[in-house]
């Protein structure tokens, strides 16, 4: 498991967080690169650069087979997936493992396991993490469904079982909506994740999202890094995350650190993660909502509120090194919040899109030192 050069097989701002981590370790990092960021300044911060596809992620971050050659060609013996593009996929970390190479993340198993929702709510509840009122089961048939249905009661959510970001989702407050509920999602689902598969989930207004940081290694120990709350949001996508999660209650948070950590050790889970609840302060309860198998991009704030490099931690964890911390070192000091920005059209109903900045004050402090690892142009290759 020992590797001194690690390719970052992601772009922007994450690659060069990734940097920083590989040259606190004194490890060199790869970059690799589209044609349409060639210029890019994680391109030129990483001690070595490949092109290994056009401007489309198809061609280029989300091939597969182009960043393994790349791994091979530059003498890499790690791979970071970073976050997004092939962070949770489970068939590329099975392939980079398959190419002898270390991947800097979770197991496969694991991650392909907590990438079904379904399977991801059955290891919560094996774990005694409460999780909503339901059905998962394995009949996907529309029969089964609206019967569930029936039995459930309204309001519900159908969700696909390899959902994200409100893809695949449906709210149901009336049970003659369900058959076009069960029907649409199920579409959507298919085309965005190629898994049709859903379920069925008693629908919780006015929750709270709340999730807590996990870190564990091969040696079979699970810390928690404590909570955040990321219930501020649009389009299903988080806008503010927040460090610790405030007006939270001391027992309750404590009992979802606990019950992240059980879960993380009921699957052998090592590197970084995040055990994602939703918290219902009406009713004081809270139920286990997904596991993200990654770091995170809101990452940041629990390094800041405990002084833990998640990246650093992730790198020595692949290397098989134990972590050097038990529960009672991790100390939590004041409070830290991510923003970020988003770029809508108005003309559009407000969809998401790319959008252009035309000022801005770049934020100086912890974690914005810039790499000060340089590209060499003799570095730069094209793999066809």
């Amino acid at each position: 498991m020992t590797f001194t050069r690690v390719l970052i097989a992601n772009r922007g701002e994450i690659a060069r967080r990734i940097q920083r981590g590989c040259g606190k370790l004194g490890l060199e990092s790869v970059a690799v690169f589209s044609e349409a960021d060639r210029d890019a300044p994680f391109v030129i911060d990483a001690d070595h650069a490949v092109c290994i596809g056009g401007a489309a992620p198809s061609e280029s971050y989300l091939n597969i087979e182009a960043i393994l050659e790349a791994a091979r060609a530059t003498g890499a013996g790690a791979v970071h997936p970073g976050y997004g593009f092939l962070s949770e996929n489970a068939g590329f970390a099975a392939a980079v493992e398959a190419a002898g190479l270390v991947f800097i993340g979770p197991e496969a198993d694991a991650i392909a396991r907590m990438g079904s929702k379904i399977e991801a709510k059955a290891a919560a509840e094996e774990a005694r993490v409460p999780v909503l009122p339901g059905y998962r089961g394995a009949d996907q048939s529309d029969a089964r469904l609206l019967e569930e249905a029936r039995a459930l009661g309204t309001p519900f959510l159908v969700k696909a079982s390899a959902g994200g970001g409100g893809r695949g989702m449906r709210l149901v407050t009336d049970l003659k909506e369900a058959p076009e509920a069960i029907t649409s999602a199920r579409a959507e689902a298919k085309g965005a994740f190629g898994d049709a598969a859903v379920f069925l989930e008693r629908y919780a207004p006015r929750t709270r999202h709340v999730e807590v940081q996990i870190l564990g290694d091969s040696h079979g120990t699970v810390l928690h890094l404590g909570d955040r709350d990321c219930s501020l949001q649009r389009n299903h996508q988080k806008l503010i995350e927040e460090a610790p999660a405030a007006d939270l209650p001391e027992a309750m948070r404590d009992d979802m650190r606990m019950a992240a950590v059980r879960l993380a050790q009921s699957i052998a889970y090592r590197s970084a993660g995040t055990v994602e609840y939703l918290y219902d302060p009406a009713r004081g309860e809270y139920y286990f909502l997904e596991m993200n198998t990654r770091l995170q991009v809101e990452h940041p704030v629990a390094e800041a509120i405990t002084g833990v490099d998640l990246v650093e931690w992730q790198l020595r964890i692949a290397r098989g090194e134990a972590l050097t911390l038990a529960q009672s070192d991790v100390q939590f000091d004041g409070h830290a919040i991510e923003v970020r920005v988003a770029a809508e059209n108005p003309s559009e109903n407000f969809l998401p899109e790319t959008g252009q900045i035309h000022f801005g004050n770049r934020p100086q402090g912890c974690g914005w030192t810039p790499g000060s690892s340089a590209a060499r142009s003799s570095d730069i290759t094209t793999i066809p």
